[in-house]
């Protein structure tokens, strides 16, 4: 059973749009038995969500995103996580990481303008007991998103022609 879940969490991280008719295909069993299979992983928190994968550069109304680097004095008996817990419920906080190395906390957000941004780090974040410090970077283009080129697929297979 433990391989069939890791074929299925597999085939799920490639294209979340598989029924569970085609993995029953895919894995030659019974789609009760992938329904079951699915329904644990959901349950057991190792599946959190099913998304699309968005190239936000490509729509009408571009959002801004940024990756925050922050640096936290841990608080006694909580370490980082009563800081986390703090931040992650901003909404304008899509992703958060504890972190190795030079900072503790990444946090990925999303607003609608730099301004937002800034706004977002100024008034929100900066005054989060704890915070050392903060560090903004701006993403200005995507080349790979979860694993996925952007680019379209026959603008890759192109070669550069030199005279």
């Amino acid at each position: 059973m433990d391989k069939l879940k890791n074929q299925i969490i597999t085939a799920l991280c490639e294209n979340a749009r598989y029924t569970n008719a085609e993995l029953a295909k895919m894995f030659s069993v019974e789609e009760s038995t992938i329904n079951e299979v699915v329904n644990s992983l959901e349950k057991d928190g190792v599946i959190v969500k099913y998304s699309a994968i968005i190239n936000s550069e490509t729509l009408p109304e571009k959002p801004v995103q940024a990756l925050i680097e922050v640096k936290v004095a841990p608080q006694r008996l909580k370490g980082f996580d009563s800081c986390a817990e703090e931040i992650y419920n901003f909404p304008e906080v899509k992703s958060l990481y504890l972190m190795s190395g030079g900072f503790d906390l990444a946090i990925f957000v999303e607003d609608k303008s730099l301004t937002d941004v800034a706004k977002f780090v100024s008034e929100k974040l900066s005054v989060v007991d704890g915070i050392i410090s903060v560090q903004t970077h701006f993403i200005l283009k995507k080349y790979k998103i979860e694993g996925q080129i952007t680019k379209p697929s026959e603008e890759r297979k192109r070669q550069i022609v030199q005279a």
